[in-house]
Order: C-alpha cells, then structure tokens, then sequence
C-alpha cells in the first residue's frame, strides 16, 4: 500500500490555518500514527471551485494511485469543491479500491463505519445543491426570456438568433410567411402554398411546417387539400359504410335504382353491394 497526501491553499485564502506547511505538518502527524510514510505529497495553490480531477497536481494525483493505495488530506474542503463532487468522488476512488482519508472528518470516509455516514450526508447535501442549481437556472432562463434572448432548440421560422442572442426577424422568411398567408387568404389549398414557395422562394417546408408558421390546426391534409376526382361517389360511399347496415341497406337500393352512367361510380356500387351483402 502506498500512501499519498494532497494539501492545497486557495489564491484568496493563504491564512496561517490553511497554509500549505500546516497541512503537511498535519499529514504527517496523521501518518506517524498509523506507522505509515507519506510517499509523496502534492501541493497545489489553485481554487477550491476546480474539482480535484480538473486540478494540475490532482490530476496527476488520481493517474498515480492504484487499488489498495491511499489518500490523506486535511480537510474536506482542501479536496472538493462541493459536496457533489465529494461524493461523485468518493464513489470513483471505491470502485478503484483506494481509501481515502481525511483528518477533519475523523480518517477514514471510504473503507469503514464513517463511510455510509459520509456518503449520506454528502447525498442529502447534493441533492440540495442541485436544487439550488436548477432554481437558479430556472431563473437565469425566466430572465433571458423575458429579455426575447434565445435559450437555444430550434429557431422559430421567420426568425434568427442576432448579435446580442436575440430572435430577430429574418427578412427572407417573413416575406415566405406573408407569401404563404396571402395565398390561404385566396383559397389555396396548403399543397399550392408549398409548390408556389419552393417554386418562386426556392424554400421546401413540409405541410406540417407550413401549419406551424400559419398557426393553423394540423386536420387531415388529405381530405383538405387531396380531393379525388370522383369525390362525390366516394363520399357517399364511404358515408354508407359507416352507417348501421339496416340504413345501408335503404341507401344501397336507391343507389342501384340510380345508377350514374359512369363505369367507375358502378364499379364502386358494386363493390358497396358485396361489402353489404357479406355483413348481412
């Protein structure tokens, strides 16, 4: 077993308490103790807002150790930025085998009794750091929405993002908007919408974009916008069959006392004919 130390200081807080020499006096204290020789000791002066493994010396630290070696620090603090991040942690360094010990938390925190405890409070702690996180999230994005700042998904057709993170109105779009307005106006059908943009504004949008950007209801493009040819017939064909068979069976006689002379309306009334007699 190998036995490393990781004493640190932050740039704004070089207090007698805190510094790197009473740390290692700690450690080392710590260590004659248990009979144990420090092997090596990082020190580092960084932030504690960097987490360990983003660290210069930390990160060498964690590459160093391997399963049955230790680690001593002399705070909690002194490791981790937060408490997520100690458990995150203190999870990692369990599954690698590497205990971990710190002085203000009584030693040992990955290998006995006070391991469960730690990671409770560390949990509970974590979850009510994430909670403050998303708040302030929430609000940060209430915030920026509030200021039409974009929060990032897909640009709204008709918009685009401008220097300051704004949506801004996109010129060539809004006149397709405008374009696509003034031709439902007329009556077109949303297929003619489609086939004049891709034609005269060299834009392909599918129907269902084309319902988003003029705020219309998504119904069946079909019946809208795909009449058949012999819409009639097949209305009433298709009417028949959704009725109660005792009304099929009226309607399918005045249907054969008057036939149309149309070789496809009789196809189709034959067709009806069979589908009526099968459900009888």
């Amino acid at each position: 077993m190998t036995i490393y130390g990781y004493v640190r200081v932050s740039t704004s807080r070089q207090t007698e308490g805190d510094s790197l020499d009473t740390q290692q006096r700690q450690l080392d204290g710590y260590a004659m103790q248990h009979g144990w020789t420090l092997a090596q000791v990082f020190r580092e002066d960084v932030s504690g807002s960097v987490p360990l493994a983003e660290r210069v010396e930390g990160a060498k630290l964690l590459a160093l150790v391997k399963p049955g070696d230790a680690i001593v620090a002399a705070k909690l603090d002194r490791v981790f930025r937060s408490a997520l991040d100690a458990l995150q942690m203190v999870e990692e360094l369990q599954r690698r085998r590497v205990s971990l010990h710190l002085l203000d938390l009584g030693g040992d925190v990955s290998g006995n009794g006070m391991s469960k405890l730690f990671l409770t409070i560390a949990a509970a702690f974590a979850e009510a750091e994430r909670a403050r996180i998303r708040e302030r999230v929430s609000q940060a994005k209430r915030d920026q929405r509030q200021q039409g700042r974009y929060l990032g998904g897909k640009v709204p057709f008709g918009f685009k993002v401008g220097k300051d993170g704004k949506l801004v109105e996109d010129a060539a779009e809004q006149a397709i908007i405008l374009h696509a307005r003034d031709l439902r106006a007329k009556g077109a059908t949303l297929r003619a919408v489609q086939a004049a943009i891709d034609v005269q504004h060299d834009r392909a949008l599918s129907l269902d974009a084309l319902h988003r950007v003029l705020g219309e209801r998504n119904t069946s493009t079909a019946t809208v916008d795909h009449p058949t040819p012999s819409g009639n017939a097949n209305n009433a064909t298709m009417q028949m069959l959704k009725a109660p068979t005792t009304q099929r069976m009226n309607t399918s006689t005045a249907t054969v006392d008057h036939a149309t002379p149309s070789g496809s309306a009789n196809s189709v009334t034959r067709k009806m004919m069979a589908r009526i007699k099968d459900a009888g």
